[in-house]
């Protein structure tokens, strides 16, 4: 509902002639049968998912990977599932919430009480698909640079769940699309419709169609990194500070700043080295220069290694 609020302040934002929009009242629970309940959170994990697997078999079909339905389907919904869940809800707790877990270490197999980390989630990820990879003689790279690209299609989808939950509210602000979340009088940012934007879509637009032509080993990784990092910290700033937390840097850099930037570094390290030490050529052939990797030396130059259909 468009409106606006009377005399109303905050931290000396006079907002009496404010055009803003009432947070639409949603009912968490999506359907209820007696005491089980389908809610509006869980079925955006669910729909993350789905739109993972359907990403996951369209790249799997290429003629450059060579992945079968049962092993994507043991990567996902088993490795990848149990990967996000726990490092995920590991994550909230130690960046987050590391008071109460020394109280109470239990809180960490509890997900349900709330409270889930992306960067957790994405240490899961990778864990999972180290494991994966030992297990089904695949390389760490070849697993996850197959996984990279359909990520944000399930972050964007989590990001709904938080706005429908009225999760993540934004800094108090005067822009004429600002929100009244329930229980709040003052107007803020719908921070997570903009981590929905960056996170989701456009972050899958820039990575689906980079990763459509042959790329050296790591770069898909390093862009997923350097990318995400760099939105998150955007976005942080039109995100409420953690309570509890607040800034944890020179005054303005909130607990998620702090943790991108490391993705960025670590991204952009992974660019630069995929193709300092490997090219890939129009016809899909990987070119190794072997004067620029471990026991290299003068006079090894570049020779051409036909790419492996499991890269």
């Amino acid at each position: 509902m468009i409106g606006s609020l009377p005399e109303f302040t905050d931290n000396g934002v006079f907002l009496s002639s404010l055009g803003m929009w009432t947070y639409p009242e949603i009912d968490p629970v999506l359907l209820s049968f007696g005491p089980l309940a389908i809610r509006w959170y869980a079925l955006s994990y669910l729909v993350g998912f789905a739109l993972v697997w359907w990403v996951l078999k369209r790249r799997a079909s290429s003629s450059r990977m060579n992945w079968k339905g049962d092993e994507l389907s043991d990567l996902l919904f088993i490795y990848g599932v149990l990967g996000v869940i726990i490092g995920g809800r590991a994550g909230y707790m130690l960046f987050y919430n590391a008071e109460q877990l020394l109280v109470n270490p239990l809180l960490i197999f509890q997900p349900w009480k709330g409270g889930m980390s992306f960067h957790g989630g994405l240490i899961g990820v990778v864990a999972a698909a180290w494991i994966y990879g030992r297990r089904h003689q695949r390389t760490f790279f070849s697993v996850i640079e197959l996984v990279a690209p359909a990520i944000p299609l399930a972050l964007g989808s989590g990001r709904l769940g938080n706005f429908i939950n009225a999760e993540l509210p934004g800094r108090v602000t005067e822009v004429s699309w600002a929100v009244i979340y329930p229980g709040d009088i003052v107007a803020r940012h719908p921070s997570s419709l903009y981590q929905f934007a960056l996170e989701g879509p456009v972050l899958f637009t820039i990575l689906w169609i980079f990763s459509r032509q042959p790329r050296p080993p790591m770069v898909v990784s390093g862009l997923f990194l350097s990318c995400y990092g760099s939105f998150r910290f955007l976005t942080e700033f039109f995100r409420e500070p953690d309570a509890h937390l607040q800034f944890v840097a020179l005054g303005w850099v909130t607990m998620g700043q702090a943790l991108s930037v490391p993705m960025v570094l670590m991204g952009v390290g992974l660019i630069y080295w995929g193709y300092t030490r490997t090219a890939v050529t129009p016809q899909g052939d990987l070119l190794i220069d072997t004067s620029k990797l471990p026991g290299g030396g003068p006079g090894k130059g570049k020779h051409r290694k036909r790419k492996k259909q499991t890269r």
